[in-house]
């Protein structure tokens, strides 16, 4: 299968940003910018409380919402914490799992990253599933060897069948927020690398229909660069998607 044939993904991480009435415009006006570009799919992962106004924003659009977490249990004594059930019934079709930053500050491991994959496959939401080196690893030469590892442990016992509902984003930490962003020869050369892990663990089929995304602070400037690599199939945007004339150049970018 040829990049060509693969389904190119460009979704915005908003964070913990947009109120429901802002995301409601924000998501309108995203609507408006990017209708017609059929040359990839549109995602939008948004906070809890702004889902519902969200997806009623793009009903009829292009454009998917998504979220930003989902806990692996089905219902219990996780204070704070939201289901898969949960989140299907809002209408999200996305959810993000395993963000760098709900690793760092939350707590989040391979193994949590990997029931929560689990638990939102299984209830029939699409995962986007992030993973990626952090500064130290990169200097030390490891990111083959760390992200190999992410990829198998956090891909650990979900079907071969479950395999055309996850999407993965490679996001080196070091480019999260920091304006720093690796190199379109660095995004390939990772991304390629996640796709031979894949191959390994089911098969090229598989691994040549996965999309790939890039999470490093791709933006409106270096969106094409990026995505003319043969192994990375869309964009996991943070800042930028929250401007919606930003996000829909990225999305023009993705046409090609």
């Amino acid at each position: 299968m040829k990049k060509e044939s693969r389904k190119v993904i460009i979704a915005g991480n908003w964070k913990m940003n947009m109120t429901p009435s802002a995301a409601k415009t924000a998501v309108a006006r995203t609507a408006e910018l990017t209708a017609g570009k059929d040359g990839c799919e549109v995602v939008l992962c948004v906070p809890f409380v702004d889902i519902i106004p969200a997806v009623e924003a793009a009903r009829g659009t292009n454009v998917k919402i998504g979220a930003q977490n989902v806990h692996f249990e089905e219902k219990g004594a996780f204070t704070g914490e939201i289901s898969a059930d949960m989140l299907l019934e809002t209408g999200a079709e996305y959810v993000i799992v395993g963000h760098s930053e709900r690793r760092q500050y939350f707590g989040e491991t391979d193994e949590t990253v990997n029931k929560r994959t689990r638990a939102a496959l299984s209830a029939g939401l699409k995962v986007i599933l992030c993973l990626g080196e952090v500064l130290g690893e990169r200097q030390s030469g490891i990111t083959e060897e760390i992200v190999s590892m992410q990829t198998k442990l956090d891909l650990a016992g979900i079907p071969a069948e479950q395999m055309k509902t996850v999407v993965i984003a490679y996001e080196p930490v070091w480019a999260i927020g920091t304006g720093l962003t690796a190199t379109p020869d660095q995004a390939e050369e990772v991304c390629a690398l996640i796709r031979k892990v894949v191959a390994d663990l089911y098969c090229d089929e598989i691994a040549e229909a996965l999309t790939i995304q890039y999470g490093g602070s791709m933006n409106d400037g270096n969106a094409a660069e990026l995505l003319s690599k043969i192994d990375v199939d869309g964009g996991l945007i943070g800042g930028a998607s929250l401007v919606p004339e930003k996000f829909a150049k990225i999305v023009d970018a993705a046409q090609a």
